[in-house]
């Protein structure tokens, strides 16, 4: 047989219309013939016969030969749509198929697909999204085959199509794109995927996630009551055991005072649909009466992988957990982190053998190093270059060359700035981004202080490009850092990151390796931080005020560092004359800025002034700086303003916290605030 005809495609209503046409004339003429003539009707009959033969033949050939062709790379690759053999496969296939124009309207579809939608329903002319919730569009968008691959065996292996839901079934859609006489026309072919779905969820929900528990802050309150910590350490695990016996789970003690806890996938949106309860009942478990209430913190991977992968993602996430303060739940999912909790102050440790480790590795580091970069914060304040002018004394300690990069004319640090270069070891010590840039090696040693947030960091470019990374922080970690450091030293407890690097250096330098200039700004960043030592302070802080007072930190001389002129004195009144409250308990005033640093200090100060107000539980202060608002949030103690700012993009710790809006009226930021307020409240 002629191949170039084998590939003729015949459309199925005109083959019908010709075949029938055909057998009809020849069944007339029979029957005039037998009447008018006297041959023997067997024998017109046979005659006939074969002539009705030779004519279906002769209309196949002639049909086969002007048919529709599919439009491929070239004519010598043109393949059948309809065929005599195609179509009766087709309308055999047990999967469902349809064919659209291209706006997506039917024009044909076999039986296979009319078992599954109703029989009786007439589907010719509808659009294709009005039997399935996807347009024709996705469903092309989503196809990678092509036609020439529906029957290659490696392109049905793929994964393309979209996943569509039809008559109460589950399907994988595919289309192709065809042309026949100028026309473009679109094939569906349906693989049903209910049963195959039903499956996947099912094993989706009964993977095993693993979830690291820790008691967090036993140790520290077992200080005051030691012999109530072995009750309350049962009473805890016996709050554990029964929330994990719940879900069918198992929760075993590997460590004192942590486990490891086993359950399905299918009860971690319960869990988390009831924003971690467990946490609330273990908070009402105390260590003596009055006490500061017994808190656990908790690491889970969502993450597919093997169990060493998911082990691994749940040590991460409980670390985080710790990092970020404590008394919370941290969710690894794949493509990103969720937090649940952290509505407690965080205790402050009394033990300094984490700062004594922290010492030894940082020095060590140091001494391996070619050269020590130092960077703070965007922005900075004392607390920032305090702590970076701390890590370049034990830099020169070490003997290794150092440098800070900071914009040394920012008007907020200016002051210390000044302090420190009468020393001879700052003439050069202070750089820019761009000489920072110039200075990075392959052996180069990058100090991040007083900030952990990628975003913030005063220059980013360099911290990309340096192999090697300390990070020295007091606020709580905001997400997954996706670079790993050599050293992660995030205290939350800590007062400020100047009173981190005071323990540093006490444990490193020997006594008198500070210089008294050095211990003022240090001192200076303490003071900012713990609002001259009336909020957020501990033994520890007070601790480290004492090393520095030893070292010769003058109170007097720091607190020239705090004088204001009288534009700063007038920029500040300017919040007191708009200040609104909301839900009773926050306190919110608003200023606009003339775009100086210093706009950002006058509402930082006119926040913590707002606590001072009867019933103020935290403050929020706005200020408009171009087209951007800066917020400066504050906490009595009851309130954790860092996850209220958090849901804004900012960020900082329990009692104070930052956030910065860009391309925003006053009006729309204050609005962002409430919603976040509400969104906090609702919570508790």
């Amino acid at each position: 047989m002629n191949n170039k005809h084998d590939k003729k495609v015949y459309k199925i209503s005109w083959r019908l219309v010709t075949a029938v046409s055909v057998a009809v004339f020849f069944f007339i003429l029979y029957a005039v013939i037998t009447s008018v003539s006297s041959l023997d009707p067997l024998v017109t009959g046979a005659v006939m016969t074969a002539c009705l033969v030779l004519a279906e033949f002769v209309a196949s050939r002639l049909y086969g030969f002007f048919s529709f062709r599919v439009a491929g790379p070239d004519d010598e690759k043109l393949s059948p749509v309809l065929g005599s053999i195609t179509l009766d496969f087709i309308l055999k296939l047990y999967m469902p198929v349809v064919i659209c124009d291209e706006s997506g309207r039917i024009i044909w579809y076999n039986s296979a697909f009319t078992r599954i939608a109703n029989p009786r329903e007439v589907l010719y002319a509808k659009y294709i999204d009005s039997v399935c919730d996807v347009t024709i569009d996705k469903i092309l968008a989503d196809t990678m085959s092509t036609p020439e691959s529906l029957g290659d065996q490696d392109a049905s292996e793929n994964e393309d199509g979209v996943t569509a839901l039809a008559y109460d079934r589950v399907f994988r859609i595919k289309g192709y794109n065809i042309t026949s006489q100028g026309k473009k026309y679109i094939i569906t072919v349906w693989n049903e995927r209910t049963e195959l779905q039903r499956l996947a969820a099912r094993l989706a929900d009964e993977e095993t996630i693993i979830a690291y528990v820790m008691i967090d802050n036993l140790d520290e309150l077992m200080q005051f009551v030691q012999e109530k910590y072995r009750a309350a350490s049962a009473e805890v695990e016996a709050i554990l055991k029964q929330w994990a016996d719940s879900v069918g789970g198992i929760l075993k003690e590997y460590e004192r005072d942590k486990f490891i806890f086993l359950f399905e996938a299918r009860y971690l949106d319960e869990f988390i649909e009831r924003k971690f309860d467990i946490l609330d009942r273990i908070r009402e478990v105390r260590i003596g009466e009055g006490s500061m209430p017994v808190t656990v913190s908790i690491g889970i991977s969502r993450v597919r992988g093997t169990l060493a992968d998911k082990d691994h993602d749940a040590h991460a996430s409980l670390d985080l957990a710790l990092q970020r303060g404590g008394d919370q739940v941290v969710v690894k999912n794949a493509h990103n982190t969720e937090f649940y909790g952290g509505r407690t102050k965080t205790v402050q440790k009394r033990t300094k053998v984490r700062a004594r480790v922290i010492a030894s590795e940082l020095t060590l580091h140091m001494a391996k190093a070619r050269n020590v970069l130092i960077m703070g914060h965007r922005n900075p304040d004392y607390d920032s270059i305090g702590a970076c002018v701390g890590v370049a004394r034990l830099a020169m300690f070490c003997g290794v060359k150092c440098n800070i990069v900071v914009n040394r004319g920012d008007p907020n640090i200016r002051s210390a700035i000044q302090r420190v270069e009468t020393l001879p070891e700052y003439a050069d010590m202070f750089v820019d981004n761009f000489v920072g840039q110039d200075m990075i090696h392959p052996d180069t040693l990058l100090v991040i202080v007083d900030v952990n947030n990628p975003a913030q960091f005063a220059a980013p470019d360099i911290a990309v490009n340096v192999d090697t990374i300390v990070i020295i922080d007091h606020h709580r970690k905001t997400g997954d850092y996706k670079r790993q450091p050599a050293i992660t030293y995030i205290e939350p407890s800590a007062s400020s990151a100047c009173e981190l690097t005071a323990e540093i250096l006490e444990q490193a330098l020997p006594m008198g390796g500070l210089h008294r200039e050095e211990a003022d700004v240090l001192y200076a960043g303490m003071l900012l931080d713990t609002k001259q030592f009336s909020r957020n302070t501990g033994v520890r802080t007070f601790s480290a005020a004492l090393y520095l007072r030893s070292e010769g930190a003058s109170p007097a001389e720091v607190q020239y560092f705090f004088k204001s002129d009288l534009d700063d004195f007038m920029r500040e009144a300017k919040f007191s004359m708009n200040v609104v409250t909301y839900r009773q308990i926050f306190a919110i005033s608003m200023s606009d800025g003339d775009g100086t640093p210093q706009d950002r200090i006058a509402a930082a100060k006119a926040a913590d002034k707002l606590l001072g107000v009867s019933g103020v539980m935290a403050s929020f202060a706005l200020v408009h700086i171009d087209d951007s608002v800066h917020i400066s949030a504050r906490s009595a103690g009851n309130v954790n303003v860092q996850l209220i700012l958090e849901k804004m993009g900012g960020g900082g710790y329990y009692e104070a916290a930052g956030a910065l809006l860009k391309n925003v009226t006053m009006a729309s930021a204050l609005t962002s605030l409430k919603s976040a307020i509400d969104d906090y409240m609702k919570k508790e």
